[in-house]
């Protein structure tokens, strides 16, 4: 099936032009505001330049989004979206993260170690389907698992391993609708490019969420099938005029999760309890493994890309906390809240009805999740046990418990459509470090403790009697997970096999019933009611602003749009773009040390630059996490840019939109030919960005 873009009614999108900031909006393909894009800007959107763009987009499996831009299967992402495997791939002599790679021919080209990309290629509303599963006499739990049974079966019965075929049902307005996204799979990605991470993050920690920013933040790849470069009918041409201020440029990507629509209550329980201890353990994190991999080149190396996650986790959710603690925004979303319950409760539908009651029962469930949250995190969400070997003794575990169900009976990352990428993930030869990973479990071991208490069953199981780093060394060098062949061996046999195979395993099988418990209390008292209250709710809102708006962030294709536009910070204009000269001025001004520190190669090539050369710049579109690596396109559907963040101001966004100053971050295409041609002596690859080659 291909994409089908319906009819859209002028009169309803111009209405809600109306009510919402210009530039708001992470839109779904199936409802673009095409009304709201013609009245506001005079530009109109095709059917096929929409499904050119979707079809050009990819979702990165480590987190992030990319887009094919030759036809020859080259995709181009950010140099942090790839950062995990360039580290995955490096070698004691080779530090591809840090020195960057260049393959000058295809035999070149390095094959990426459990990485997955895909392609979304069709829409299909299936919310009939899965509503229909769950009647009004259900429990909570008895819903949850009639509507997991009929999603199991539409994603089983859409999907196809083989041909490369993946589908999944995507829960949009938290319950509100259900679609099953069709996406093409490829699993044989091979790393062609990518600088030094010094100049791909250049300024560093202080730099991060800023502007005027100098980073050239990207990244190159191969899709390959059947041993050779895949053949795309659909890539992104490139712009060799990049893009001027003031004009509108679309992004399309996968911005991760946003909370626009959560309640008040949803919103106070993350500012008073969620990001709290989620900044504690960010915090003790980033101390542990900052002083460790300070400690020596070869530590540096296996865990500078954890760092920076836990570092740019911490800024995000300092950010993040600042607007919940924000008496203008929380006073916005109880406004917004207060007219909804008031328009509900109004309404002669008695479904609209509904929505006064839903909120107190996604107020009920948020009480209920306090009650458990730290023994839920730290068991079924594994923060207890933060390392890799645990998590692949947990999945050895329950494939064994769950494999030998109905497929809807499963846990549904057990079901069969999922078990595809499951299985890539555990069988991958993605290198672990023994003692990295023993620094990471006793770290989180130690977090257990502090959290549950010493006499905790979960804590007595894990420890064992002995000191978090003492029960962390046992562990990690006694298990036998480190080699994949023993994983696929396990995967592959009996129940009992796993059960006596490995202390790591050991370990996750005691766990296993209370984190099970722990799920199932969540998915009853939690995420059951808070799905159908949600679903009330977004009746309430469909009637009340009509169904042309857009859902929360879920981590599938979206796209936004927005003006390339500087900024006032402070009393001072910023300008929308940053240029090569501002680079070399901005290392003169920090005397070249530290985070900004000129790679050798860019000092050495100056004299060949353009400085006027833009460099990077900012723009009004609507983004959040998740984003990274997206293409920025003009209205002719040609790379003009490349998401790599948003300014400080920008946090805000996971909970509303703000137009005065949030801005996304992008690299202008002309510095990354410029780069590619002047500094690497990469024509070769600039050729086949620009459709020389």
């Amino acid at each position: 099936m291909t994409l089908r873009v319906p009819g859209l009614a002028a009169v309803a999108m111009l209405s809600l032009a109306a009510t919402l900031p210009a530039d708001e909006g992470m839109w779904l393909y199936t409802s673009p505001p095409l009304a709201k894009l013609k009245a506001q800007y005079g530009i109109d959107l095709s059917p096929q330049w929409l499904d050119h763009v979707q079809k050009s987009s990819v979702r990165f499996s480590s987190g992030g989004s990319g887009s094919f831009v030759s036809a020859d299967g080259l995709v181009m992402t950010n140099h942090h979206v790839g950062a995990d495997d360039l580290q995955k791939l490096s070698t004691p002599d080779k530090n591809y993260l840090k020195d960057g790679f260049a393959a000058k021919t295809p035999a070149d080209e390095v094959k990426c170690k459990g990485l997955e990309l895909v392609a979304l290629q069709s829409i299909k509303d299936v919310t009939a389907e899965v509503t229909a599963a769950v009647k009004p006499d259900m429990d909570p739990a008895a819903a949850g698992k009639a509507r997991q049974q009929v999603i199991a079966g539409i994603e089983q019965a859409g999907s196809d391993d083989k041909g490369g075929v993946r589908a999944d049902v995507v829960t949009l307005y938290a319950g509100g609708r259900y679609h099953l996204y069709t996406y093409k799979k490829y699993t044989d990605i091979r790393l062609v490019f990518a600088p030094e991470k010094q100049i791909a993050f250049y300024g560093g920690d202080p730099d991060n969420f800023e502007f005027p920013r100098y980073d050239l933040d990207m990244c190159f790849f191969r899709v390959y099938q059947n041993g050779v470069p895949v053949k795309c009918e659909h890539f992104l041409k490139w712009s060799p005029n990049g893009c001027k201020e003031g004009e509108l440029t679309f992004v399309s990507g996968h911005p991760g999760r946003t909370n626009r629509q959560q309640t008040v209550a949803e919103l106070e329980y993350l500012r008073d309890v969620a990001y709290p201890a989620t900044l504690a353990a960010l915090y003790r994190r980033e101390v542990v493994v900052g002083s460790w991999v300070e400690r020596s080149e070869a530590n540096n190396q296996k865990g500078e890309e954890e760092l920076f996650g836990v570092k740019n986790s911490r800024k995000a959710r300092i950010g993040g906390l600042a607007g919940l603690q924000d008496p203008k925004i929380m006073g916005r979303k109880k406004s917004d809240e207060d007219r909804l319950k008031a328009f509900a409760n109004q309404s002669a539908d008695p479904e609209v009805k509904k929505a006064a009651a839903a909120f107190d029962a996604v107020a009920a469930a948020q009480k209920a999740l306090a009650g458990f949250a730290k023994e839920y995190g730290a068991l079924e969400g594994g923060s207890g046990f933060a390392t890799s070997y645990f998590g692949y003794a947990r999945a050895l575990v329950r494939a064994a418990d769950e494999k030998p169900k109905p497929g809807g009976e499963r846990l549904r990352e057990y079901a069969d459509a999922r078990l595809p990428r499951l299985e890539q993930q555990l069988f991958s030869d993605e290198p672990h470090y023994d003692d990295f990973e023993t620094l990471k479990l006793a770290d989180s071991l130690g977090g257990l403790l502090t959290a549950l208490g010493p006499d905790h069953e979960a804590v007595k199981l894990a420890l064992a009697g002995k000191s978090p780093r003492e029960r962390a060394y046992d562990l990690v060098s006694g298990t036998k997970l480190k080699d994949p062949a023993v994983r696929k061996s396990l995967y592959a046999g009996s129940k009992a096999a796993v059960a006596a195979a490995d202390p790591m395993v050991e370990l996750a099988k005691a766990l296993d019933p209370l984190a099970r418990a722990l799920r199932k209390r969540f998915e009853t008292e939690v995420e059951e009611p808070k799905r159908q209250a949600y679903a009330a709710i977004a009746k309430a809102r469909f009637a009340q602003d009509g169904e042309n708006t857009y859902p929360d962030a879920t981590f599938t294709l979206r796209l936004a749009f927005g003006q390339v536009k500087g900024f006032t910070e402070d009393g001072k204009a910023v300008p929308a773009f940053t240029k090569l000269g501002g680079l070399y001025e901005r290392s003169k001004s920090q005397s070249n040390k530290g985070p900004f520190e000129l790679p050798q190669k860019w000092l050495d090539k100056k004299a060949k630059l353009d400085l006027e050369t833009p460099f990077n710049f900012v723009s009004t579109a609507d983004i959040i996490g998740g984003n990274s690596g997206s293409p920025v396109v003009n209205a002719k559907g040609e790379v003009v840019g490349l998401i790599f963040d948003g300014n400080i101001q920008s946090l805000v966004l996971d909970f509303v939109f703000e137009q005065e100053q949030a801005r996304a971050v992008s690299v202008d295409s002309r510095a990354i030919e410029h780069s590619l041609r002047r500094v690497y002596d990469a024509d070769w690859l600039a050729d086949e960005l620009t459709g020389k080659k």
